[in-house]
């Protein structure tokens, strides 16, 4: 007697409720992205470091602010990828 638990294909009903990542293999879905995570980090870590460097002179601190939110975007952009 044909034993159907041992042929393959044999659950085919079931597979309409895999979901579709799993039958892909895609990424994640994350509702946030780390590459905004990562620029807000970067951004604030920027600001800080000019901040205490320069003693507080506003156009180096925006230049840090802006050079670390772009780091931390391309950190973020990488580990998204």
């Amino acid at each position: 007697m044909a034993r159907s638990h041992h042929r393959k294909k044999h659950k085919a009903h079931l597979r309409q409720f895999r979901h579709a990542n799993d039958i892909t293999g895609t990424a994640s879905n994350a509702k946030t992205k780390a590459s905004s995570v990562f620029a807000i980090a970067g951004a604030l870590a920027g600001f800080a470091i000019s901040y205490f460097a320069t003693q507080g002179s506003w156009p180096w601190v925006a230049g840090g602010l802006a050079v670390g939110a772009a780091i931390g975007y391309f950190i973020g952009k990488t580990i998204d990828s």
